[in-house]
């Protein structure tokens, strides 16, 4: 029987002080992936092969996750450090800018890399994740506290760790999954995917630290100015953890601004619904034959 090989290249990349796994697939001007928690590059997979024929894709696994490096000082998952690995890895692959796109903490990153670097970035991606001053201006109501309830139950210390790692990592089985309008866009061996992941040593602590560090991620700033980057947002309208309201008026932080709601959709869109942000993330990029 012959086995087929999946269509990307695993690689690492030394940034910032840090070795980060990511895989590629395709040649071209770079774009460049970021996940959030409790994924791994892996949450790409059905952008990969179809950004791959125009561009040079690189899905990272954030520090922290995964097969990246997990330094161990809670200290070291802070925004500056993550904005700074992903400098790194546009100059360590030797581009000077990219294509952005980001989804939960990753879009966080982005956001926050665009801001910080606006020359680097040619057209920035963003899958549900407010605009910083939203989120800020959103955690102040008891609405969106409630939703967010988890930000405050993981900081707590060694807890959070041993109810995710319980009963085979039931509680990342259960996020995933549950929060699906469909659930067929997980299927078993995406949801051992993420349960290896979750499991390599130091990983849920990483991925927890992202939390504990909340205060300190520049989601606070109060003058954010308006970003010259043009932006796409995408968002899955079924959102449980974060209300579609936060999109409202993101318009004034972003000169060039386009949105695409997708209905009957969860806070994991890029896997729900593939085939629609595919389409959305080509028609932005001039990349879509639709």
């Amino acid at each position: 029987m012959s086995v087929i090989e999946d269509p990307w290249q695993h690689e690492y990349i030394d940034t910032n002080g840090i070795r980060l796994h990511y895989v590629t697939q395709g040649e071209g001007p770079l774009m460049l992936m970021l996940h959030g928690f409790p994924e791994f590059w892996y949450s790409w997979r059905h952008q990969i092969p179809e950004f791959a024929k125009y561009y040079k894709v690189i899905a990272l696994d954030l520090r922290g996750y995964n097969d990246s490096d997990k330094p161990k000082d809670q200290s070291a998952y802070v925004m500056n450090e993550f904005v700074r690995d992903v400098e790194g890895v546009i100059q360590g692959l030797g581009y000077d800018t990219c294509i952005l796109v980001g989804h939960d903490w990753g879009g966080a990153i982005a956001w926050n890399f665009a801001y910080a670097h606006p020359e680097m970035v040619e057209r920035l991606i963003i899958l549900n994740l407010p605009h910083p001053a939203k989120f800020t201006q959103a955690l102040s109501t008891p609405q969106q506290m409630l939703r967010s309830w988890y930000i405050l139950f993981f900081q707590i210390p060694f807890l959070p760790e041993v109810l995710l790692q319980s009963s085979d990592y039931l509680v990342i089985e259960t996020a995933l999954k549950s929060m699906a309008v469909d659930k067929s866009a997980f299927t078993r061996s995406d949801i051992e995917a993420y349960k290896n992941a979750a499991a390599k040593r130091g990983a849920l602590t990483a991925m927890l630290n992202y939390y504990r560090n909340f205060s300190q991620q520049k989601m606070f700033n109060e003058d954010w100015r308006v970003l010259e980057v043009p932006t796409l947002m995408i968002w899955g309208e079924n959102d449980t953890a974060l209300g579609k309201e936060l999109t409202y008026g993101t318009e004034l932080y972003v000169r060039d601004f386009q949105i695409k709601y997708i209905p009957n959709c969860s806070h994991w869109v890029q896997q729900e619904q593939p085939a629609l942000v595919n389409q959305y993330m080509g028609e932005f990029l001039g990349t879509s034959s639709v």
